[in-house]
């Protein structure tokens, strides 16, 4: 008895696997391959040479009593300092997302006449965020790991061993 190739599950079997793998390598190269994954540092070197200059930056707030309270709530964001009676010309804020980089973005706020610092968002910005808060001049960092929304104002205050 003889029969077609064809027929045979034997034959669709070894012919199967192999093109069930090929097939799933050409997918898994294009997944890799649209969307890669950002470098996180190029000059490991220079990068560890200015920690040491945050964590001085940190340092310095601590010495200068540098505290805020932050809220944020109905797409409004509240700044205000709470630690030392300074009024401060503009604060630098930078929201940092963990995990993708261009979700990253910048404030420079303006106090209003209560001295607290407000900025409005059209869009949402929920979830996780590292947040670091500087003076115009550079001079002093407050680094912190956030959720938002926050209903209630929560404390942001330097801490060095979260400086990196």
């Amino acid at each position: 008895m003889n029969s077609s190739w064809y027929r045979e599950p034997w034959a669709w079997l070894v012919f199967i696997l192999p093109f069930t793998a090929v097939v799933a390598g050409i997918a898994t190269y294009i997944i890799a391959n649209t969307d890669p994954d950002t470098l996180v540092v190029g000059d490991y070197y220079k990068t560890g040479k200015t920690i040491n200059l945050e964590v001085s930056k940190v340092k310095h707030a601590q010495k200068l009593g540098m505290r805020f309270a932050l809220q944020f709530s109905n797409n409004q964001l509240v700044v205000k300092p709470t630690g030392i009676e300074k009024t401060f010309p503009l604060l630098n804020i930078n929201f940092f997302h963990p995990t993708l980089e261009e979700k990253d973005f910048y404030l420079a706020l303006t106090p209003d006449g209560n001295g607290h610092f407000r900025q409005t968002f059209d869009h949402d910005i929920t979830g996780k965020w590292k947040i670091t808060i500087t003076p115009f001049d550079n001079t002093w960092k407050i680094q912190e790991t956030i959720s938002l929304p926050q209903s209630a104002f929560i404390d942001i205050i330097p801490n060095p061993t979260k400086a990196q």
